[in-house]
């Protein structure tokens, strides 16, 4: 179903904006992992509103309840449901939107497809719904560095047209700088920048986007499918799926088509200790679908947010022209608190694939 994701490791989210509340049910943990809420709520704190005066003002605690699946701290192996209560509901705010579009939200289409919507916020299409992501993305992280040492980082790397410089790209940042400035870009001075940035489209009733990168480290060669789930094809769709996303590159992305093949291609080696590496990673760490042990390497676009404080053209419910103020508490920019939703999707990518690599090549031996 469209609201699930993952094949063995699966989940689905559930919830709207100005709903009772959102969460996700997990399905496929492997029993005995120990898990509590506070493993959880840390990620959650990382995404949630009200966090700095860059974000929206909306104040949620975003408290996670676990309903199921934990048995004296730790998995059992059912499903496991976790729930977040919305709190800040403010719906008469969103008003004027119950009979007019936003341009570039999901509105429209909504009520194309459905012939219904709930306006209150967008609803389902509300980036409130990464809540469940972040949720069950913390229990795929925690398997990950628990089975085998994964660690994995995003940061923010462009917020409209100010940049980090190209040297960043190349390094995995420490946790601790990512998380030293309210933007989560490493480059204090270019952090710096990004911020007021957003301060002054805020001030204007605007908005702007930028780009993530995503880094992992410590994963095994090997994961992946030859060819329809091909773990960037699955990668791809996991960070097209949040909201605000346009693009999607690995490795050296587009910039490789600027290369020729004796430039582009990453030569072998013999591993200390054993074993085959690369000595360049313009693959991004997969090669033919499938991981090839080097660091996964990728970044992610996001767009402007879609809901400005600005007098737009647009139409109504029947089609007539007319214009939208939008009202309601929004990001100026949301590419700050997508950081922790990049690495929730890669976290639940890696985790089916290598839960399917390991039923597949290592369960039955012949």
């Amino acid at each position: 179903m469209p609201n699930s994701l993952g094949k063995l490791f699966t989940i689905t989210t559930w919830g709207e904006s100005h709903g009772p509340g959102v969460g996700v049910v997990v399905d496929g943990c492997p029993p005995g992992l120990p898990l509590t809420a506070p493993d959880i709520q840390t990620d959650l704190d990382r995404r949630r509103p009200g966090q700095s005066d860059i974000v929206t003002p909306r104040q949620e605690a975003d408290a996670v309840e676990i309903l199921s699946g934990i048995f004296e701290g730790r998995t059992t192996g059912t499903p496991i449901a976790l729930m977040v209560r919305n709190a800040d509901q403010r719906p008469g705010a969103y008003d004027e939107m119950r009979n007019k579009f936003r341009p570039s939200h999901a509105d429209y289409t909504y009520q194309a497809k459905f012939g219904l919507r709930d306006h209150r916020g967008g609803g389902r299409s509300s980036a409130r719904e990464t809540v469940g992501r972040v949720a069950a993305g913390a229990i795929a992280r925690k398997i990950l560095a628990l089975a085998g040492g994964v660690e994995i980082r995003a940061f923010v790397t462009r917020i409209h047209d100010l940049a980090v410089p190209s040297a960043v790209l190349e390094t995995f940042p420490t946790l601790a700088e990512v998380e030293a400035t309210a933007v989560r870009c490493p480059h204090p001075a270019t952090a710096a920048a990004m911020i007021d940035r957003i301060k002054q489209v805020r001030a204007t009733g605007d908005s702007v986007g930028g780009v993530i990168a995503g880094r992992v480290r410590g994963v095994p060669a090997g994961l992946g499918e030859p060819v329809f789930d091909r773990l960037e094809a699955d990668l791809a769709k996991a960070m097209l799926s949040l909201p605000a996303t346009k693009g999607f590159e690995l490795g050296s992305g587009f910039a490789g088509t600027l290369l020729k093949g004796s430039e582009h291609n990453d030569a072998f080696a013999p591993r200390a200790g054993g074993g085959v590496r690369t000595l360049t990673n313009r693959s991004g760490g997969v090669q033919g679908g499938i991981s090839n042990g080097e660091e996964i390497a990728f970044s992610v676009a996001f767009k402007p947010t879609a809901t400005i404080l600005q007098p737009q053209q647009t139409v109504d419910l029947e089609g007539h022209a007319t214009e939208l103020a939008a009202r309601g508490r929004h990001d100026p920019c949301v590419v700050p608190r997508a950081v922790v939703l990049v690495e929730a999707m890669t976290a639940l990518v890696l985790v089916d694939h290598w839960m399917r690599h390991a039923a597949q090549n290592r369960t039955f031996k012949f």
